[in-house]
């Protein structure tokens, strides 16, 4: 990861903390390591530590701190001792990215059942529930903190047998912005990003559920999907790492309670 500061400058989040749910694969894994990159000591949190053990060496190679926690966010009191590690360990927390979270089905509202239903939402939203309670008294003490949640374009436009994702992740929404005014007095500030179609194995898993749903070919699915883009193509991980650095960081300080589409232009809104 190089360093984008000017010369003769300091990192952007040099000294700073960040704790991330999610962070051995995919989005959390690049996540993790652009924090890193600006200056971050990084918290892992990931359901398997032995999963994050080569991103935590990635860390470490950038020259700062990675300590990898156990975190599983559909159960209360693991997220709880997830943020009490995590504290022992570094002493405080500054940022707080909430990045993991499930897909759920891939069927009409009709055919779901209340246990994919309520999967969803509970790890999606009630998990992110439980990460923000656990980590935000450190940053309400110390009167300084980022909180950022990755939402998604899902919600915002239709993206038929997908309802339960779309609830859950649009519900990050009105969770961000009333956060956001719960905690400004004490100088936190809370963010989602909302990425579009992110490239890589997950959105090819996505695609052919989709093309399956709809008895259509995956090929057809994919020229559709990079067709509402206005830019063309998916969005690379990178992308959506750094619009979370930036609300990380003090260049954001005034951006609070903000949903931040990066979507190559999918969604406007």
């Amino acid at each position: 990861m190089t360093n984008t500061s000017l010369p003769g400058t300091s990192l952007p989040l040099e000294g700073r903390t960040a704790a991330v749910t999610g962070g051995a694969r995919g989005l959390g894994r690049t996540i993790v390591t652009v924090l890193a990159g600006r200056g971050a000591d990084v918290a892992v949190l990931v359901r398997d530590p032995s999963s994050a053990s080569s991103v935590a060496e990635e860390v470490r190679a950038l020259g700062r701190r990675a300590e990898v926690v156990r975190c599983d966010l559909s159960e209360e009191a693991s997220v709880a001792e997830a943020a009490a590690t995590t504290l022992s360990q570094f002493g405080h927390l500054d940022v707080l990215v909430c990045n993991s979270g499930i897909a759920g089905p891939t069927a009409n509202l009709w055919d779901t059942t209340t246990e994919e239903w309520w999967e969803a939402l509970w790890v999606n939203v009630v998990g992110t529930f439980f990460a923000c309670r656990a980590f935000l008294p450190t940053m309400i003490e110390r009167r300084s903190g980022s909180v950022v949640l990755i939402g998604s374009m899902t919600g915002k436009r239709p993206l038929p047998g997908r309802t339960s994702y779309a609830a859950s992740k649009l519900g990050l929404v009105g969770l961000a912005r009333t956060l956001a005014v719960e905690v400004g007095g004490y100088g936190v500030r809370v963010n989602v990003v909302s990425p579009g179609p992110i490239e890589g194995e997950r959105l090819e898993r996505v695609m052919r559920a989709q093309a399956e749903h709809l008895g259509v070919t995956l090929e057809e699915v994919r020229g559709r999907l990079l067709r509402e883009t206005a830019l063309g193509h998916a969005v690379p991980p990178q992308d959506i790492a750094d619009a979370v650095a930036f609300l990380a960081g003090d260049a954001a300080a005034s951006i609070t309670g903000e949903d931040l589409n990066v979507s190559a232009g999918m969604v406007m809104y």
